[in-house]
């Protein structure tokens, strides 16, 4: 049978158990955001959650974790001018996680991952994870699902490198997961650039994504297929509970 590791799906008694264990406690963080014209607002928050559930699943056995409901706004404020955004500014950013990862630490438990699912959060979450870290006397780490899956996703995609903005991969995943929230006939009467969001000659300077791209989406979503979403979802899942179980991360 397998093992319940879904934080809100469990009893408070068996919470207080496995804090006794030490086990990991997983928080999913993604972003409710415009994702163009063929894909759902919630694909940031909705794949967050699913490779933190699937990796999860991978170490249960073997190592003790459970994983929280996911925090599913973040900073999305480049998205706002195409709608349907919801973005919080980082402060109030900052408190959600501070106020979980407390709540998190006072019940005993002292290895909390903070699992990242949304491009405009990497930077802030490097920072927050740095500051509670200290704070709390517990280690707060964090990553960002495609970065740990890096290698397996560049395999896999055929017409981009990586994760971009509701281009191949994040298409193929919802192709995967909710096909019926996936609109692909529209997807063949727009055409997105390939590239956009970074820095430029190495400077950073915020920009709206309407600055790159008239669709909002950056990437190849004609690329998607749901047989490269449910390996990029494996890969992901698979690829995060390696990293999460090596007890190197935890290491005082």
């Amino acid at each position: 049978m397998q093992k319940e590791t879904a934080w809100c799906n469990l009893k408070a008694s068996e919470l207080r158990q496995l804090a006794t264990e030490n086990a990991i406690v997983v928080v999913p963080i993604g972003s409710i955001e415009q994702h163009g014209p063929h894909l759902p607002v919630q694909v940031d928050a909705l794949l967050a959650g699913e490779v933190c559930r699937r990796a999860a699943e991978y170490m249960a056995d073997s190592v003790p974790v459970t994983v929280t409901p996911t925090i599913w706004s973040g900073l999305a404020e480049h998205h706002m001018s195409f709608g349907g955004t919801l973005t919080l500014d980082f402060d109030t950013f900052r408190s959600v996680i501070r106020c979980i990862c407390r709540s998190i630490q006072q019940h005993g438990f002292m290895r909390i991952a903070l699992i990242n699912g949304h491009g405009g959060n990497i930077a802030a979450l490097t920072v927050i994870s740095a500051e509670l870290t200290l704070e709390l006397n517990a280690t707060v780490a964090c990553a960002t699902y495609w970065h740990v899956a890096e290698k397996e996703f560049n395999n896999i995609l055929e017409a981009q490198q990586t994760v971009r903005h509701a281009g191949e991969a994040e298409t193929s995943m919802l192709l995967a997961l909710c096909p019926d929230l996936v609109d692909q006939q529209v997807i063949a009467t727009f055409e997105p650039p390939t590239d956009g969001l970074g820095a430029e000659n190495g400077v950073y300077r915020w920009r709206p994504i309407k600055d790159w791209s008239d669709s909002g989406v950056i990437g190849v979503p004609a690329a998607a297929t749901a047989e490269k979403g449910v390996q990029l979802l494996e890969a992901a899942g698979k690829a995060l509970a390696t990293q999460l179980a090596n007890s190197t991360i935890w290491r005082d």
